[in-house]
């Protein structure tokens, strides 16, 4: 992207309120359905050809360490990086994925290295990146951070919440007239576009639906301030009382089936992209980056002559 044309973020999305939840270090070990994503994202690896000798895990306190372990397991002789971006999680992460159970998972932690400083110059083959995209003010900036991670020829793998979450609860709020229940979630075919402007190669982009019941709005209300927050502009700005708490979870009790469960819908849209070796447009002036110059340098001392 030119540096001149500005980013286009989310219209829904408050950049403060985004930043001040990726900084809150779980309150417990990573969300179930961030690790039932992943475990469904894992599993598609087996259609992919390519055998990463590197690969990094982009946020795995938040994404899923189950989910990191079946990667480790899955790549045992690749080399490992753990990139958490935001510094008040570092510390926790690396203790969580050094506690002594990830050793009876039969993979080494020790040979994990952390932080973006240690991935390799020339990036890694495979970057993972599990349900983190949704919930970025600047996602268009966050791929650009992950294209730079990606060795030439290396590819994406992520995941994150699609435009039909939550629908039911967010009919809820505005059959009650509130204000807005969550932040719109971003249809695939427009990651496919932002994967292609980021410099990203054949993107492939799938959906599924996954429902979930509760037993209680307790339950279900607990299960989802693991999940996120409400980052909306017009989200209600002050707290909420004891009337307001009491009538929502009149009306979610009100929406549960015959079986006496409340059903909530999660649309998970997952991704992968290549990263193709790197094309300059002859102009007056360009400006390569020294990794760029060094890998098309390469690319022609193979071409015959």
């Amino acid at each position: 992207m030119p540096e001149n044309e500005p980013t286009r973020r989310p219209p829904t999305i408050d950049a403060v309120a985004a930043a001040r939840w990726a900084r809150t270090p779980p309150a417990g070990p990573s969300p179930w359905l961030h690790e039932e994503v992943g475990r469904r994202m894992e599993d598609r690896l087996q259609w992919i050809k390519a055998q990463p000798h590197t690969w990094a895990d982009w946020a795995p306190l938040r994404g899923g360490l189950e989910a990191h372990g079946l990667l480790a397991r899955r790549y045992r002789e690749a080399a490992s990086f753990v990139v958490e971006p935001e510094p008040p999680l570092q510390q926790a992460t690396a203790q969580a994925l050094a506690q002594p159970w990830w050793s009876a998972r039969r993979w080494n932690a020790a040979r994990t290295r952390f932080g973006a400083e240690s991935v390799p110059e020339e990036g890694v083959d495979l970057l993972w990146a599990n349900m983190s995209l949704h919930s970025a003010a600047d996602p268009q900036g966050l791929i650009g951070q992950w294209h730079r991670l990606v060795a030439t020829n290396g590819f994406l793998m992520f995941s994150c919440l699609g435009p039909d979450t939550l629908a039911e609860l967010r009919a809820l709020y505005a059959a009650a007239g509130w204000t807005p229940a969550g932040h719109d979630f971003t249809d695939m075919h427009d990651w496919g576009d932002m994967l292609v402007g980021a410099g990203f190669a054949e993107p492939v982009m799938d959906m599924e639906h996954i429902q979930l019941t509760w037993s209680s709005p307790e339950a279900l209300l607990a299960e989802l301030r693991t999940l996120g927050r409400n980052f909306h502009p017009q989200r209600f700005a002050g707290l909420r009382g004891r009337g307001w708490r009491a009538q929502l979870h009149e009306l979610l009790a009100g929406k549960m089936n015959t079986e006496g469960r409340i059903s909530m819908t999660f649309e998970i849209i997952y991704g992968h992209a290549f990263k193709p070796k790197p094309k300059v447009t002859v102009s007056p002036e360009s400006a390569v980056s020294l990794r760029d110059m060094r890998q098309m340098l390469q690319a022609g001392r193979g071409k015959p002559g």
